[in-house]
């Protein structure tokens, strides 16, 4: 998928009272996902679930950070951290993410992920330091290019 880079600088703010919710399966798919989700994302519950949760990652997200979340999941720990998500009209949102498995019977079946807003200044931190991870894993670089 295409974007023009300058599109990518509207943001919208998460609100302080509300919660991100969303199941995938163990493959990333989302089954299931909470109204704010749908708000936030620009998306419709009905066109996020059976869509993988790469719907919403935006390119400015370092691939380091979603090893590491994987490796945690993978090794039945808690992963924590911080995300930029990109919206169906390609604004972007950020998050605090917490996911974890969901055991039935002792045998994982699917992850939970809850998401709350960060700060103006987490937001500019991890812009940053996800700047930083991508120039050192010499991903793509962000820019801006106007028209």
């Amino acid at each position: 998928m295409e974007y023009n880079q300058s599109e990518f600088l509207i943001e919208t703010i998460v609100p302080q009272d509300e919660l991100i919710i969303s199941r995938t399966d163990l493959k990333g798919v989302i089954t299931y996902a909470n109204e704010t989700f749908a708000n936030i994302s620009g998306y419709s519950v009905e066109e996020l679930v059976g869509q993988t949760h790469n719907i919403v990652r935006h390119p400015d997200m370092p691939k380091r950070v979603f090893k590491d979340m994987w490796n945690k999941l993978q090794n039945q720990q808690q992963w924590t951290g911080v995300v930029k998500n990109l919206r169906k009209d390609t604004g972007y949102y950020w998050v605090h993410a917490t996911i974890s498995g969901v055991y039935k019977e002792d045998k994982l079946v699917e992850y939970k992920s809850i998401r709350v807003p960060i700060s103006y200044e987490d937001r500019l931190k991890y812009q940053k330091i996800y700047d930083q991870y991508r120039n050192i894993d010499k991903e793509n670089i962000r820019r801006v290019i106007y028209s």
